[in-house]
C-alpha cells in the first residue's frame, strides 16, 4: 500500500504584498473554501479545551451546512480536554492528519496517529489529550444523532485508514475507490465520513444530484470539481460544503491521487416539517 498523505493547515498571516483575488466561492447550492483562508486571524477556541485552536469548516447556518459542522483542531503539545463534548446528542468522528495524540474513550486508552479514525456514538464518555512534543490535528465531524425508535445507538469503535482496504466503484479499473469506515447496511448509523480516492485520470462521469448534504475536505492532490454548471479547481487543504441536491461531478487531473474526506447524512426519513431533525 502506498504512503498515504494528508495536508493540514498551520496558520499563520498573509503579507501586506499578497494580491487579493483567491478562489473562495459561496453560494446557495455550494461553497468552497480554499486552503488560503485558514489563516490565524480565523481560528476560534472552545471552551474546557487547553492549547488548542480551531478551524469551523462548516456549522448548521440558514443557507449554508444544516446538518453537521466541521472543525480542523490543533492541539500543542500538553494541550486537550476532559470534556470535550458539552452537547449530550452530539455524535463525532475524529480523523488525524498530522501528529499524534491519546483518545481515552470509556475508560479505553487509544494512541492514534495519521489516518487514525474513530466514531463516537452520543452520550459518550471521552477525552483527549496530546502527551507528544509537536502539535496534532485532526478533523472533528459533529452531528445531533437522530434517534430511532427500535434501533439501538451503534457503538464507538477507533481504527485507521491504513487497515481497511478500499472499495472499488463498479467499471473504474480502479480510478474511483471509496474507503468505507461503517457497512453502508448498518442504519444504526446516520452519517458516512469516508475517504473518496481517484487516481489521475478518474472521473465521477455525470453529475450525481441527490438528496445528501456533502462536507468534502481534500486530503491530497487536485481536481476540477463541476458544481451547480460551475467549474471550480480544488487542490489538498481545500473545503467544499454541497447543499442537498447540488448537481456534482470532478475529474481527477494528476498528478498524484486526488483524495478527500467526505461526510454525507444517511439512513434516516428526510423532516416533513421544515426545522424539525
Amino acid at each position: 500500500m502506498s504512503k498515504r498523505s494528508y495536508y493540514a493547515p498551520h496558520g499563520g498571516h498573509p503579507p501586506q504584498t499578497q494580491l487579493l483575488s483567491d478562489r473562495a466561492v459561496f453560494t446557495e447550492a455550494y461553497a468552497v473554501i480554499p486552503k488560503g483562508v485558514f489563516g490565524d486571524i480565523v481560528t476560534s477556541n472552545l471552551p474546557f479545551w487547553n492549547d488548542t485552536r480551531l478551524w469551523v469548516l462548516a456549522r448548521p447556518l440558514s443557507g449554508f451546512a444544516e446538518t453537521f459542522s466541521q472543525y480542523i483542531m490543533e492541539v500543542a503539545p500538553g494541550g486537550g480536554s476532559e470534556r470535550p463534548e458539552l452537547d449530550p446528542a452530539a455524535e463525532g468522528v475524529l480523523f488525524v492528519v498530522e501528529g499524534e495524540m491519546t483518545l481515552t474513550l470509556a475508560g479505553e486508552r487509544h494512541h492514534m496517529t495519521p489516518g487514525g479514525y474513530a466514531f463516537i456514538p452520543p452520550g459518550s464518555d471521552w477525552q483527549l489529550h496530546n502527551a507528544s512534543a509537536a502539535p496534532v490535528r485532526f478533523h472533528w465531524v459533529r452531528k445531533a444523532f437522530e434517534f430511532v425508535d427500535g434501533l439501538e445507538v451503534p457503538e464507538a469503535f477507533v481504527t485507521n485508514e491504513n487497515d481497511i482496504a478500499p472499495v472499488e466503484m463498479p467499471d473504474t479499473e480502479g480510478r474511483w475507490a471509496t474507503t468505507r469506515f461503517v457497512d453502508p447496511a448498518d442504519v444504526r448509523h446516520d452519517m458516512h465520513v469516508n475517504i473518496v480516492t481517484f487516481q489521475p485520470g478518474g472521473v465521477i462521469p455525470f453529475d450525481e444530484t441527490h438528496v445528501m448534504e456533502h462536507g468534502l475536505y481534500v486530503l491530497e492532490g487536485k481536481a476540477v470539481y463541476h458544481l451547480n454548471q460551475d467549474w471550480v479547481e480544488v487542490e489538498a487543504g481545500d473545503f467544499m460544503w454541497l447543499r442537498a441536491f447540488c448537481p456534482q461531478a470532478c475529474y481527477a487531473g494528476g498528478p498524484g491521487p486526488f483524495r478527500y474526506l467526505l461526510y454525507k447524512d444517511v439512513n434516516r426519513h428526510p423532516a416533513l416539517r421544515l426545522g424539525a431533525r
